[in-house]
């Protein structure tokens, strides 16, 4: 709407607020990085598009569904495109599949996303798909693996994004997803707060070293088969990815609890301005 509101979402009276708005929209978008069931209640069934990354916040919001009501869970790159990507691979059930995110470490990110990365250090991976095999809690941060990265191998670190509950369960594929930062200072210092959480408030002050390019890089284990997306700027990726959802959602036809996959093919991706599909490999 013109001009839009001013309301604040923590409060009984914002979301009243944002509620009453919702009655005269297509669609809203949660960039708010709060995570609240009450937004999605007070928005009733006008379609909500959720760009959180928390895999135990999207499953609490699915359960939570108004009946009626369309939710996209993980409108961003990380889910989002990483929806899209594994959707598109070769795969049978009970495939491994490797999503590796690489982050530009001199991208200035929101209060919310550092946040988010924060939250990470030390905190046990939601519903890991490795630890019925391996016994005990997988921990983010911590578990290291290398993938190609531009011409040579890449340290990523074990990290909590959702493509598992969202995507890799429901098709029967375990989905394990890893950070990276382009700069390897910058990582580093990741792997050490996920050893030692009380660092974790440093990342708040951490310069910024880097770049401001984005790569998702999805892999099945058994067959090689790759995808990969990559782009700069990671916060205008995700409000792009966020509005093609929207609009696409708002066209009709898109109802229930649904991810980026079942809104957005690959070739959807190429056409948000920035953003780039490598072919298979």
């Amino acid at each position: 709407m013109p001009g839009g509101i001013a309301a604040d979402a923590t409060s009984s009276e914002g979301l009243k607020r944002i509620g009453a708005a919702a009655r005269d929209v297509d669609a809203v978008i949660d960039a708010s990085g709060l995570e609240r069931l009450d937004l999605q209640r007070a928005i009733g069934t006008t379609p909500l598009i959720d760009i959180s990354a928390t895999a135990s916040h999207l499953t609490r919001l699915a359960a939570a569904a108004p009946a009626g009501s369309t939710v996209l869970l993980g409108a961003g790159i990380a889910p989002g495109a990483s929806s899209v990507l594994i959707a598109a691979l070769d795969v049978a059930p009970g495939d491994d599949i490797d999503v590796a995110v690489l982050l530009g470490a001199g991208e200035a990110h929101g209060a919310a996303a550092v946040e988010w990365t924060a939250r990470l250090a030390g905190t046990t991976v939601f519903a890991a798909p490795e630890t019925d095999a391996v016994g005990g809690k997988i921990r983010n941060l911590r578990t290291t693996r290398r993938f190609p990265d531009g011409g040579r191998d890449r340290r990523f670190l074990r990290a909590d994004f959702p493509d598992d509950a969202l995507i890799g369960r429901p098709r029967g594929l375990r989905v394990r997803s890893w950070l990276a930062l382009d700069s390897a200072l910058a990582t580093n210092a990741l792997a050490l707060v996920g050893l030692v959480p009380p660092l974790a408030p440093m990342l708040r002050h951490a310069p910024h070293l880097g770049s401001d390019r984005w790569r998702v890089r999805v892999s099945n284990r058994r067959t090689g088969h790759t995808r990969l997306a990559s782009g700069r700027g990671q916060s205008v990726a995700t409000g792009r990815l966020a509005a093609r959802a929207a609009l696409r959602i708002a066209e009709g036809g898109v109802t229930g609890v649904v991810t980026m996959a079942d809104v957005l093919t690959p070739a959807d991706l190429v056409s948000v301005d920035g953003i780039e599909i490598d072919e298979d490999r």
